[in-house]
């Protein structure tokens, strides 16, 4: 004798006072909306928004308190101490007051490149992504050729060709961003192409809903997290290349950075004189805001890719997603 028992309503399941039909609860701890684009506060999200909160209020802040970094005095590589801080260069010249001016000059070439760097990638991606057909073939061959094109060697063989009195801050963002594009492109479009199948998409073209309207409402949200990975990663990677270039000799020559602080300090031979205040600060604040991008980075990964969430994130959508489902039908021989 087989003795079948009948699935359940799933009114019991539900909490107390809550209408026979009503959507239950959201789970403890689960994020909604908006909400869940965000990452999840970790402590090393915490030490990475405190490095890089802290590297620009430096950099926006300091050169107003600061002196004047041309000033030149008679008491060339004098230490650390008294009215000089970080002690002086081969001329005289106040290390800490350089060092105000020059994180303002990365922070603002990184900033620009990030920008425009994030807009190529979004619209030869997105909107490749998006269109297919010969528009989409057009783009990914376009990107695919920049992205085997080497990164540094072009841009030192671009930066080489500008004349020197050209070769400003504006100039060397362009060049950076013209060149770190292509990869953040692919990434993009190959998501762009898996949201523009979904329900939702093909509900609103079938609504018609304009081109445009569908992918700033409907695609371009879903790509936020991904977005600002890739925002953040420019940003990682101008400042670093920047500095590659300035301690070239091939950086921006109207405007103060890190990385020109690098060049100056090798060309006065600061490491032979053991004037290590000359070049460790900058290079100490490149890799600081480094490493504050790459933490901040990696929590955004954890929106991007489900299997680096947290247990405890998983085990709570895990639970929403199975509190609705019926129960199943169990036989007993007897």
């Amino acid at each position: 004798m087989t003795s079948v028992i009948p699935p359940s309503s799933g009114l019991e399941d539900l909490p107390p006072g809550t209408e026979p039909g009503a959507l239950p609860p959201p789970a403890a701890g689960r994020r909604t909306g908006w909400r869940a684009m965000l990452p999840a506060w970790t402590p090393k999200l915490a030490v990475g928004l405190g490095l890089v909160v802290a590297i620009a209020l430096f950099g926006l802040l300091g050169p107003v308190f600061a002196g004047d970094p041309d000033t030149i005095r008679n008491i060339g590589l004098t230490g650390p101490g008294g009215d000089h801080w970080l002690g002086t260069t081969q001329t005289g010249q106040d290390v800490l007051d350089q060092l105000t001016h020059a994180t303002r000059g990365s922070l603002q070439i990184g900033l620009l490149v990030g920008v425009m760097a994030t807009a190529l990638s979004a619209v030869f991606g997105v909107l490749g992504g998006y269109a297919g057909g010969i528009v989409d073939e057009a783009f990914s061959l376009f990107s695919n050729v920049m992205l085997v094109i080497p990164g540094l060697p072009l841009v030192i063989v671009i930066s080489g060709f500008v004349p020197a009195d050209q070769r400003g801050s504006w100039t060397i963002a362009l060049v950076l961003a013209l060149t770190g594009w292509a990869a953040a492109a692919r990434v993009l479009r190959a998501q762009t192409l898996s949201l523009r199948n979904r329900d939702y998409v093909a509900a609103a073209r079938v609504a018609g809903e304009k081109p445009w309207r569908v992918i700033c409402v409907e695609i371009l949200p879903n790509l936020l997290p991904v977005l600002a990975s890739q925002f953040v990663f420019s940003v990682i990677a101008a400042i670093l290349s920047e500095a590659g270039l300035s301690f070239l000799g091939l950086g921006a020559s109207n405007s103060s950075t890190l990385g020109t602080m690098l060049y100056f300090a090798q060309n006065g031979f600061a490491l032979q004189r053991e004037a290590w205040w000359w070049f460790v600060p900058p290079g100490l604040i490149i890799a600081a805001f480094g490493c504050g991008l790459a933490l901040i980075n990696l929590s955004l990964d954890e929106i991007i890719n489900p299997r680096l969430r947290r247990p405890g994130r998983g085990r709570a959508a895990r639970a929403l997603s199975g509190s609705g489902r019926e129960h199943a039908v169990r036989s007993t021989a007897v």
